[in-house]
């Protein structure tokens, strides 16, 4: 909680860990949209409500990322009942797979579902995200794939989607969008950002290499081994998100605190 969040106090009826939740997660949603990332009102992020297995908090159908705010999310359960009092839907596809993930993975404390540009351009590539550019080598057989089964309301969809995903924190959609996995928003977001910046890379090359380029790609092992300095938390490399989220919400702060409210 930064100094700003622990001077705001939660309002009547919202435990203070749960505001302090919906804060970070308007935040991300109002990054997301900064950066272009988001949908019209059709992506969706969720937060598990602190203490609750059963609980998570998600964007309500119909505002656009940049509206979003503390106090508009609406909080439901795995099952999809609304547990709270407000006339806001939720999207059926949004509770078809977020649902599944915060039911599966106990680290999946936030799980974004965005269709950005790139992402969906490697999506439809056999091999996925190319270990062409340095952002790219955190991803290197590390991403999951989970084929597209047409818009996602169906329920028996969740036990496949799960599978996909298996130990991994990023699945590219097929044809759709992609799926990162954090254990706070900022995590979340920050593995969407490194690969979004490493998918427009990829799709860069191409061009190029379409128009005549040779391509360099790194051997197995090298890739391999910068794979593993980035999970393993080499050097003085982080978990993504603890050095950038805060320097990210201090932005919004001055910016556009409007998310807070």
């Amino acid at each position: 909680m930064n100094a700003m969040s622990a001077r705001e106090p939660a309002p009547r009826g919202i435990e203070p860990t749960e505001w302090d939740a919906r804060i970070k997660l308007a935040a991300c949603y109002r990054m997301v949209a900064r950066l272009g990332m988001d949908d019209l009102i059709y992506n969706h992020i969720s937060l598990r409500v602190p203490g609750y297995d059963d609980q998570f908090l998600i964007n309500p159908y119909g505002l656009l990322f940049d509206e979003i705010t503390a106090s508009s999310l609406v909080k439901i359960d795995t099952r999809g009942n609304k547990l709270d009092d407000t006339p806001q839907a939720v999207n059926v596809a949004a509770f078809v797979i977020h649902a599944a993930i915060h039911t599966s993975n106990h680290d999946a404390a936030c799980v974004l579902h965005t269709h950005s540009d790139a992402s969906v351009a490697v999506s439809g590539q056999e091999k996925g995200l190319l270990p062409l550019s340095q952002f790219a080598m955190r991803f290197y057989d590390r991403q999951a794939f989970h084929d597209y089964e047409g818009v996602a309301i169906d329920l028996d969809e969740q036990t496949r989607l799960v599978r996909d995903l298996g130990p991994h924190r990023v699945m590219l959609m097929r044809n759709h969008g992609i799926l990162t996995v954090g254990r706070t928003p900022g995590e979340a977001f920050m593995l969407l950002y490194y690969f979004e910046r490493a998918a427009r890379i990829q799709l860069q090359m191409q061009a190029a290499a379409a128009a005549g380029a040779t391509l360099v790609m790194p051997p197995h092992e090298v890739c391999e081994k910068a794979a593993r300095q980035f999970w393993e938390l080499q050097g003085d490399i982080l978990v993504p998100g603890e050095r950038e989220w805060p320097a990210l919400m201090r932005q919004l702060d001055r910016t556009d605190p409007s998310y807070r409210n």
